[in-house]
């Protein structure tokens, strides 16, 4: 799983925000909370959310929930942001005709699936504790991450699911 996966499970605000115009800042608060300093690169940071203690894990929960309030605060809607970005994507492949997201899209799909694929094959040569294995382990992790863009940005965040579902609740 990658670092930001476990961010986006304990922080999902802080995460949100590493995806969008204000990355800067967001990675700028966990350089501040995992490494003491502000200017920690993000292989830095990689490395303090995988050895990160209980105190620090719960210290970065408290923050994101502060960091929402503040963000609501000031009238800033990070998911609107987001979806926002997604929508300013989606637009420009309409208008300009670009087949390199769909390539890509369709790669990012392939790649993830063949390596599940292939892990779940028997007679791989992948051993437990194999480099080899930790290597997939990690590429697999990646794709998974960039399929869940690709679904996204397809077919829609489920933020949009989540909302339309509280609208139909309130209209009961």
């Amino acid at each position: 799983m990658s670092w930001k996966n476990v961010i986006g499970n304990i922080a999902p605000t802080i995460a949100t925000a590493l995806g969008g115009p204000m990355a800067g800042g967001a990675v700028k608060m966990l350089s501040s909370i995992l490494l003491g300093k502000d200017d920690g690169t993000e292989e830095e940071i990689a490395k303090a959310v995988s050895t990160a203690t209980p105190e620090q894990l719960t210290k970065l929960k408290e923050i994101d929930a502060k960091y929402k309030t503040d963000m609501a605060k000031i009238g800033v809607d990070l998911e609107q942001i987001a979806a926002d970005d997604r929508d300013s994507a989606r637009k420009r492949q309409v208008a300009v005709q670009d087949w390199v997201p769909s390539v890509l899209g369709i790669g990012i799909m392939f790649g993830f699936f063949g390596i599940l694929i292939l892990l779940l094959l028997p007679n791989t040569g992948f051993n437990p504790g194999d480099a080899k294995l930790q290597i997939v382990n990690i590429m697999l992790g990646s794709l998974g991450t960039m399929a869940m863009g690709v679904v996204s940005y397809y077919f829609g965040s489920s933020t949009g699911s989540k909302e339309k579902n509280i609208l139909l609740k309130e209209k009961k």
